[in-house]
């Protein structure tokens, strides 16, 4: 099925920062299947260029994007000499409201962009939490739905292969195996969404993740014990990208652990969780105000906002029921129901906005599943994420669930192989115990 470009984007390429390995290049696929020449920039290589051009007070996924683009762009003006033309580029950074810094990274990265006068005329496109990431500011009206089901879509394939892999990785028989399975499998995703995507048949989509978990399932050792459940919690970008967190999930699957990392899709929820609750307050506002044209808008914001988070449930555990029979990886969170760990102990409000909401709640989750560690992963000085250890390091100890906070900024920790060691010597022995039946989880 042939899409035309987008007329803001005809003869244009975007350009997408490699935030994980899995959902970036499927969310460029469906870009492309709706006619966006879309491509994943390379990541990490342009580091000590967006180091340079910030004062470090920004967060790190800011100077990491930045370098990124950067180095992009100087590649391509390198390699295609004078044909380069800024114009021809579009660079793809998303934001959020609330109190949060990756509401500016656009904002900032569209001054830096402008201190290199090659690179002026390279414009940003934005989309934004405030609307549910409606993406109405890249396709027109009637594209905007389609292509937003279809990117959705392409998140919860992302987080199945991720799980998929952290499940069987640490109990593969040949090492190796389990990563060339989710290549493969990643490479036949984007073929057949890129393809076939804008139809929104998604019936070969769900039908290729099933036999992923089919394949995947048979590279494991199953005379292997279970090994003690890790789940990581924190800012998206940073526990997403194995460059920022320096690998951290391959380290604690080296040191003994099976991780669960929180869900790309579980975000996407939590700001459709959030619009659908906007929109009742406000209609109960203008209720009360007997606004009536306000009544109107507000009544089919609150209508449109609820028939989308009833697709997206309904999306999801359609993925999950195809895959979950062969391979029993770790179910999604719902966010309805991780806001409840918070309304019941009047811990923190989803109405303040920000990943901290869901973290909390969602470490929680994984005491009360029985995991024997968390781990909160965010970018030094992260507001949210500091919120969320000063909530949780003193709760999860009154549990005897190990915890651990683990910021980053690019710099090397020398301590940091120690820590992990000893984090999981921790993790270890709450197994053990909990297993005897000494302690609860």
């Amino acid at each position: 099925m042939t899409v035309p470009p987008p007329p803001s984007l005809t003869g244009k390429t975007l350009l997408m920062p490699n935030m994980t390995p899995t959902g970036s290049p499927l969310l460029v696929a469906a870009l492309r299947a709706f006619g966006v020449n879309a491509v994943v920039m390379p990541t990490m290589n342009g580091l000590a260029l967006g180091k340079e051009l910030t004062s470090g007070k920004e967060c790190f996924p800011c100077q990491v994007t930045l370098g990124d683009v950067l180095h992009y762009l100087s590649q391509e003006k390198t390699r295609l000499k004078e044909a380069f033309a800024a114009k021809d580029y579009v660079y793809f950074m998303p934001e959020a409201g609330g109190p949060c810094r990756f509401g500016m990274y656009n904002t900032l990265h569209r001054i830096v962009l402008d201190r290199f006068p090659e690179f002026r005329e390279t414009s940003i496109v934005t989309l934004s939490t405030d609307d549910g990431y409606d993406s109405s500011a890249i396709f027109p009206r009637g594209s905007a739905g389609p292509f937003r089901k279809l990117a959705f879509t392409a998140m919860i394939l992302a987080d199945v292969l991720d799980r998929i892999a952290c499940r069987t990785r640490p109990y593969e028989t040949v090492p190796g195996a389990v990563d060339a399975c989710i290549s493969a499998a990643l490479d036949d995703m984007g073929r057949e969404i890129e393809a076939s995507g804008a139809s929104l048949d998604f019936s070969p989509l769900d039908r290729l993740a099933a036999e992923t978990a089919k394949k995947a399932a048979r590279l494991i050792d199953r005379t292997l014990p279970r090994r003690p459940r890790v789940g990581i919690v924190g800012e998206i970008y940073v526990r997403s990208h194995p460059g920022s967190n320096q690998e951290l999930i391959r380290t604690l699957e080296t040191l003994g652990a099976e991780v669960v990392n929180a869900s790309l899709t579980e975000w996407f929820n939590f700001v459709t969780h959030l619009n659908r609750r906007d929109a009742a307050q406000s209609f109960q506002a203008c209720f009360k105000d007997l606004n009536v044209p306000g009544l109107a808008a507000a009544a089919r914001f609150r209508l449109v906002s609820r028939l989308t988070m009833q697709w997206q449930l309904k999306r999801q555990n359609a993925v999950y029921a195809r895959v979950r029979p062969h391979l029993d990886i770790a179910a999604d969170h719902d966010v309805a129901h991780l806001e409840t760990y918070l309304d019941s102990e009047r811990l923190y409000s989803f109405a303040i906005g920000t990943e901290a909401g869901i973290s909390i709640a969602g470490a929680l989750a994984y005491a009360h599943d029985a995991f024997d560690g968390v781990v909160n992963v965010f970018p030094f000085t992260c507001m949210p994420s500091t919120i969320c250890s000063a909530i949780l390091k003193p709760m999860l100890l009154k549990q005897n669930i190990p915890y651990l906070d683990s910021p980053h900024d690019g710099s090397n920790q020398p301590n940091r192989d120690i820590t992990l060691r000893t984090f999981m010597h921790q993790v270890a022995r709450r197994a053990e115990l909990r297993m005897m039946g000494g302690s609860k989880g």
